[in-house]
């Protein structure tokens, strides 16, 4: 699942392909709440809802969305935990 070429090395990878909203972002929350301050999470979802809701999540919450793509009809985000 992790993107070896990505430069960015997370502290936690979460898998939610398959999930429809709004599980993405809950898995998410959930995974970042249980992560220290500063930690890289990279999650990878199906759901083109979690565009829109990871963006606003993390301005939100004050996380940091470092990179947010799509590939191949998956979205990959790596958010820093405030």
């Amino acid at each position: 699942m992790f993107d070896e070429k990505s430069e960015l090395q997370p502290d936690q990878c979460l898998d939610a392909r398959g999930l429809a909203c709004p599980l993405p972002l809950l898995r998410a929350k959930v995974a970042l709440n249980g992560m220290q301050s500063g930690q890289l999470l990279y999650l990878v979802a199906t759901d083109a809802g979690s565009q829109r809701d990871i963006a606003r999540f993390a301005e939100l919450a004050g996380h940091e969305l470092l990179q947010a793509e799509e590939r191949e009809g998956e979205f990959h985000y790596w958010l820093r935990k405030a």
